[in-house]
């Protein structure tokens, strides 16, 4: 398998990713009709937000195809997809028409080298995955949790706290997500990071901010109620602490990044160690979005050490100025070299704040924050607002699946 030729030939098939996708799926369907009920495909949203969630997998795995994190990466996508209901033979079904597409779209520059290079890394690719899936089912992990809505806690009319008891225990480390599925939206499924340290009594709680023509988030903002049911995935994530307590930490949370930086903040308050030196930032658009002011003054409280900056633009400013004042307050702190800092937020944001950390000082490899593969359109999962039409012609986003890579620091 030649990582260089998969670099080269991908970044061909990315230039014509609509066209990719059409023959991907035509061909899949013609061939194995069977598995037309794994794709939602109903509506042109949903082709474009499956297209944006296949070329962020691909383009994750070929930015990692030399990178020490690449099987851990492969086998907890393969534990994930159990949540599809994804047999062997369906694995086989979508390799044979990816690489039947990436041949249609490629022209001249397909060729029998570049033919092998793409069977054996998508050989690859599907073992690992498939042996994610088959450790999970053998350690009698379930493919999802039901799990009821406990509670919920609204914050205007576009942020809401989902509290969930999973229908069985659910185990998961602070900072890290779950992807969420409703009978009211069939098929779909979204990202969101659990927003508490581990409870006794086994709840956990989900931030979710609306966004107006998501997929998901409209019913979870505004139709769930207590008593519904909901499916969670297995946990997943890397956004967890593992700072020695000699080493001061940094935390920075955005938005509803707030759920899984109070998670960990909930772990430290109850396992407290002799950390001399931690800070955190806490940043919204507008003042009206510190939706979760009384946990923080809870946290402040409890952890004495910790120094608590909330960013957020002047009044009647746009919201653009909470990221101006957030790096300006990052650049008047020193010491970065000896921080561990955590990261959460927006994607886009995510991205600015973690190049911009290495010039202050920070080591790139002691930045944690996660990737979580962007819904397009949608933003469920931080990707923001949508752009309308006109500001979409005049300020055209660049492709979705295209992310930060590494940020993790493994």
């Amino acid at each position: 398998m030649d990582p260089e030729i998969l670099r080269t030939s991908f970044a061909v098939v990315e230039r014509r990713a609509e066209f990719a996708l059409k023959y991907f799926y035509s061909h899949l369907f013609w061939h194995h009709p069977d598995v037309r009920a794994l794709f939602p495909l109903d509506s042109p949203e949903d082709k474009e937000r499956q297209r944006d969630r296949l070329f962020t997998a691909l383009s994750l795995v070929v930015a990692r195809l030399e990178g020490p994190g690449l099987h851990e990466y492969l086998r907890d996508l393969g534990r994930d997809h159990r949540k599809y209901l994804a047999r062997p033979e369906h694995y086989t079904a979508v390799g044979d028409s990816l690489i039947a597409a990436f041949a249609a779209v490629s022209g001249s520059a397909w060729n029998p080298e570049v033919e092998k290079a793409w069977d054996e890394a998508y050989e690859l690719i599907s073992d690992v995955m498939l042996d994610g899936a088959g450790e999970a089912e053998s350690q009698g992990e379930p493919s999802w949790w039901d799990a009821e809505v406990v509670g919920r806690t609204g914050h205007g009319d576009d942020l809401a706290v989902l509290t969930l008891r999973p229908d069985r225990p659910l185990p998961h480390l602070p900072g890290q997500y779950v992807s969420v599925g409703s009978p009211r939206a069939p098929g779909v499924w979204r990202p969101y990071s659990v927003g508490n340290a581990t409870r006794r009594d086994g709840t956990l709680d989900l931030h979710v901010s609306l966004v107006e023509d998501g997929a998901l988030s409209p019913v979870l903002v505004r139709r769930t109620r207590e008593g519904d049911v909901l499916r969670l995935s297995a946990p997943g994530g890397r956004l967890t602490l593992r700072t020695p307590v000699e080493r001061p930490l940094t935390f920075i949370a955005a938005g509803t990044g707030w759920a899984p930086v109070k998670a960990l903040l909930e772990q430290l308050a109850r396992e407290p160690g002799p950390y001399d030196e931690a800070r955190l930032f806490v940043v919204a658009r507008d003042i009206a979005y510190l939706y979760d002011r009384v946990a923080l003054e809870g946290l402040r409280t409890g952890l004495p050490w910790l120094d608590v900056t909330v960013i957020t633009p002047a009044p009647g400013r746009p919201k653009g100025q909470a990221t101006e004042r957030l790096l300006t307050a990052l650049g008047n702190r020193a010491n970065w070299a000896r921080h561990d800092v955590y990261l959460a937020g927006p994607p886009g944001l995510v991205e600015e704040i973690s190049s911009v950390l290495p010039r202050l000082g920070a080591e790139p490899s002691r930045v944690f924050c996660d990737e979580l593969p962007s819904t397009g359109r949608d933003g469920d999962g931080g990707d923001g607002r949508p752009l309308g039409p006109g500001a979409w012609l005049l300020q055209r986003p660049r492709p979705h699946w295209h992310l930060p890579v590494g940020c993790d620091g493994d």
